[in-house]
Formats: C-alpha cells, sequence, structure tokens
C-alpha cells in the first residue's frame, strides 16, 4: 500500500506552484477540491486523511464522489468536471512517481466529462443595479467598503478573485479618475480607467480604511484580506435590503460574477462593439465574448427591422355550419340510413319429382 500524502504533498508544494508555476487561485482550488475529497472518503471509508492510501482512490470511489457532489452538495456539471480536472492532474503527476500505479491512474483518466448545458448569461437590469449599489449604509464603515466592491464588479467588470486580489500598489487616481492594474486569470494584466464615481467611492473606502498588515484593498471585519466567500455575502446580504425596494430581485441569483456580466451587457448596449467588450473584461480570445450576444436583444432586434418576409394572399377563413354547430355542442342530425336491400331468389323451375 502508498500512503497518499506524501505524493499529495509534493503536488501541491511542489509541482503546481514551482514547476508548473500555477496560480494562487489555481492551488487554492485543486487543495479545495481534495478538501471535499477527503470529507467523503472519511464518511465512506471511516479513513483518516493522513491514512488514505493511492490504491484507494481508485475510478469507482471517484466516481461516487463527483456523483455526491452533484446529488448533495448540489453542484452542476461545470463544477463537477472543474473538480474531475483538479482529480486527473493529480493522477498524471503520480503516474511518474508510482509505476505500479499506471493502470489505476488509466482508468481515472478515462473518466468522462459531462456535458453542460449552454445558458444565457445572468445580468441585471439597470434598475436592479441602483437598487444593489444604493443598499449599503453611506455612513458606516463596512457600508462605505461594500459600495466601492460593488462598484468594482458593476463598472469595473472585475472577478471576484480579481477584486479581492486587488492591492493597494496596483491602484492610483488620476486627476477625477480610477487607474487600474488588473492581474487577470492565465497571469494576464490589463489596464482600465474607470469613472469619477468608482474613484470617488474608492477614495473614500481608503479613506477608513486605516493601517492592515496585508496589502489587499479590500479588507474584512478583522483586518484580513477579504476572501470570494466574503464577496458573496456582501452581495448576498444587500440584493436581500434592496428586494423589498425593487421585488424583481427575488428572482435573481446572487452571484458575484453577475456583476461582471452585467458589466459587459452594459457596455456592449452602449458601445454594439464585441472587441471592446472582450479587451474590458480581458478575455482571451473574442469567442468567449461572443455569449453575451446571445444574452442582447439589440442584434436580433435589427435582424427583424432588416428582414421583410414575402407578400402573402390574404384571406379569411369560413366555417362551415356544421363545424359551428359541433363547437357550439350541438348534436348534428343524423343522417337518415337507407334500409338494406334484400336480393330477390331467382323463381326455379319444379322438379319432376315434385310433379308426380
Amino acid at each position: 500500500m502508498t500512503a497518499l500524502a506524501p505524493h499529495l504533498t509534493a503536488y501541491l508544494r511542489e509541482r503546481l506552484p514551482q514547476e508548473r508555476q500555477a496560480s494562487r487561485h489555481t492551488i487554492d482550488a485543486y487543495a479545495y477540491t481534495f478538501k471535499l475529497l477527503f470529507a467523503f472518503t472519511t464518511k465512506r471509508l471511516g479513513v483518516a486523511p493522513s491514512a488514505l492510501t493511492l490504491e484507494q482512490l481508485d475510478a469507482p470511489l471517484l466516481l461516487e464522489f463527483l456523483a455526491h457532489l452533484q446529488s448533495e452538495r448540489g453542484n452542476s456539471a461545470r463544477t463537477r468536471n472543474a473538480r474531475l480536472v483538479a482529480l486527473k492532474s493529480f493522477m498524471r503527476f503520480v503516474e511518474y512517481r508510482v509505476p505500479s500505479a499506471i493502470e489505476q491512474v488509466r482508468r481515472v483518466l478515462a473518466i468522462p466529462m459531462q456535458r453542460t448545458d449552454v445558458m444565457l448569461v445572468r445580468h441585471v437590469d439597470v434598475t436592479e443595479q441602483e437598487a444593489v449599489l444604493d443598499a449599503p449604509d453611506p455612513t458606516t464603515r463596512m457600508g462605505i467598503r461594500d459600495r466601492a466592491i460593488l462598484l468594482m464588479g458593476f463598472a469595473g467588470g472585475l472577478r471576484v478573485s480579481e477584486i479581492i486580489g486587488l492591492r493597494l500598489d496596483e491602484l492610483s487616481f488620476d486627476g477625477a479618475y480610477l487607474e487600474l492594474r488588473v492581474r487577470g486569470k492565465g497571469r494576464k494584466q490589463r489596464g482600465l480607467v474607470l469613472w469619477k464615481e468608482i474613484a470617488d467611492a474608492v477614495r473614500a473606502w481608503l479613506a477608513v480604511r486605516g493601517d492592515a498588515l496585508v496589502p489587499e484593498v479590500f479588507l474584512n471585519a478583522r483586518g484580513g484580506s477579504i476572501s470570494r466567500w466574503g464577496c458573496a455575502y456582501v452581495l448576498k446580504k444587500h440584493v436581500q435590503a434592496a428586494t423589498p425596494k425593487c421585488p424583481s430581485l427575488a428572482k435573481r441569483r446572487g452571484s458575484p460574477h453577475v456583476l461582471r456580466h452585467t458589466c459587459a451587457m452594459t457596455i456592449l448596449r452602449a458601445t454594439g462593439d464585441l472587441r471592446r467588450v472582450s479587451l474590458w473584461l480581458g478575455h482571451a480570445s473574442q469567442e468567449t465574448t461572443e455569449i453575451y450576444l446571445q444574452a442582447d436583444p439589440t442584434e436580433k432586434l435589427a435582424a427583424l427591422d432588416a428582414v421583410k418576409l414575402p407578400s402573402l394572399r390574404k384571406g379569411t377563413f369560413s366555417p362551415a355550419d356544421a363545424l359551428l354547430a359541433m363547437l357550439a355542442g350541438h348534436a348534428l342530425p343524423a343522417a337518415p340510413q337507407a334500409a338494406p336491400s334484400r336480393k330477390k331468389r331467382p323463381a326455379t323451375s319444379p322438379s319432376p319429382a315434385s310433379r308426380k
């Protein structure tokens, strides 16, 4: 039996950060996958994570774990596939360190990805956006922070990982405007210049932020950097507070990524240029940005105005009386039936025997 702990430690501390130069967000996501896996195996096998062996992580057990994510935790197929990517990446690392586990690794790598539905992006309209931004109390320290966080999502289109990772040395003020250097996915950086209203909100937060041991701009209540779960809590809290004022928010899903989608839809409707939306969001490919075309009705309405249907002959349908009677519920008179005709037998001459 091969202990799992040494190989997993080498994978998370050496393989990902040093050899692969993976970002902190990738490492955290992969580590969280194994945290969920260990919680499942402890309940399923009754074995502590430190005593777990590599041979126990076979394909049937991992399939049960993936099914557990969807059935009990309510994860989508997309999230399930992301967890499977982390498991397969670890197994590819193991197959070179433990040659005896090649067959086991091969079975795990053969687990297929689930197909996902391509849904329309979720976003909020202008009225709902104003209601959410007006929910934080601007007279309190946390209210000032929350409004600045929401503006970073609605106006800047920042991902939640970009918001929580934004450092003090990555923002500067150019007159009335705010300049940002955003570190996005794939180690890509992009520069953004935001409006005076966002700059004023960030200035107000920096004035009450105070000194902290962490370089991140946004802090939690304990003085540390805010987490992605903290951002989700901030959004959920203010969506609930704004729902009485804007009841349509009750049907919206309070995910921080909805703020980014809303920013993309706002820019697309204002400019009509998909390339500008892609540059603003920092997409690696413009094909990723095309999902917003499906949710924007502007292009479809323009197509309706541009296309002329052929002229058709007009006419009015006049139903028959029998059809009107049937629709009115009246029984139609039964048609008289002709009596069945009887065929007359031909007259036969008496036989000679009957004559006698």
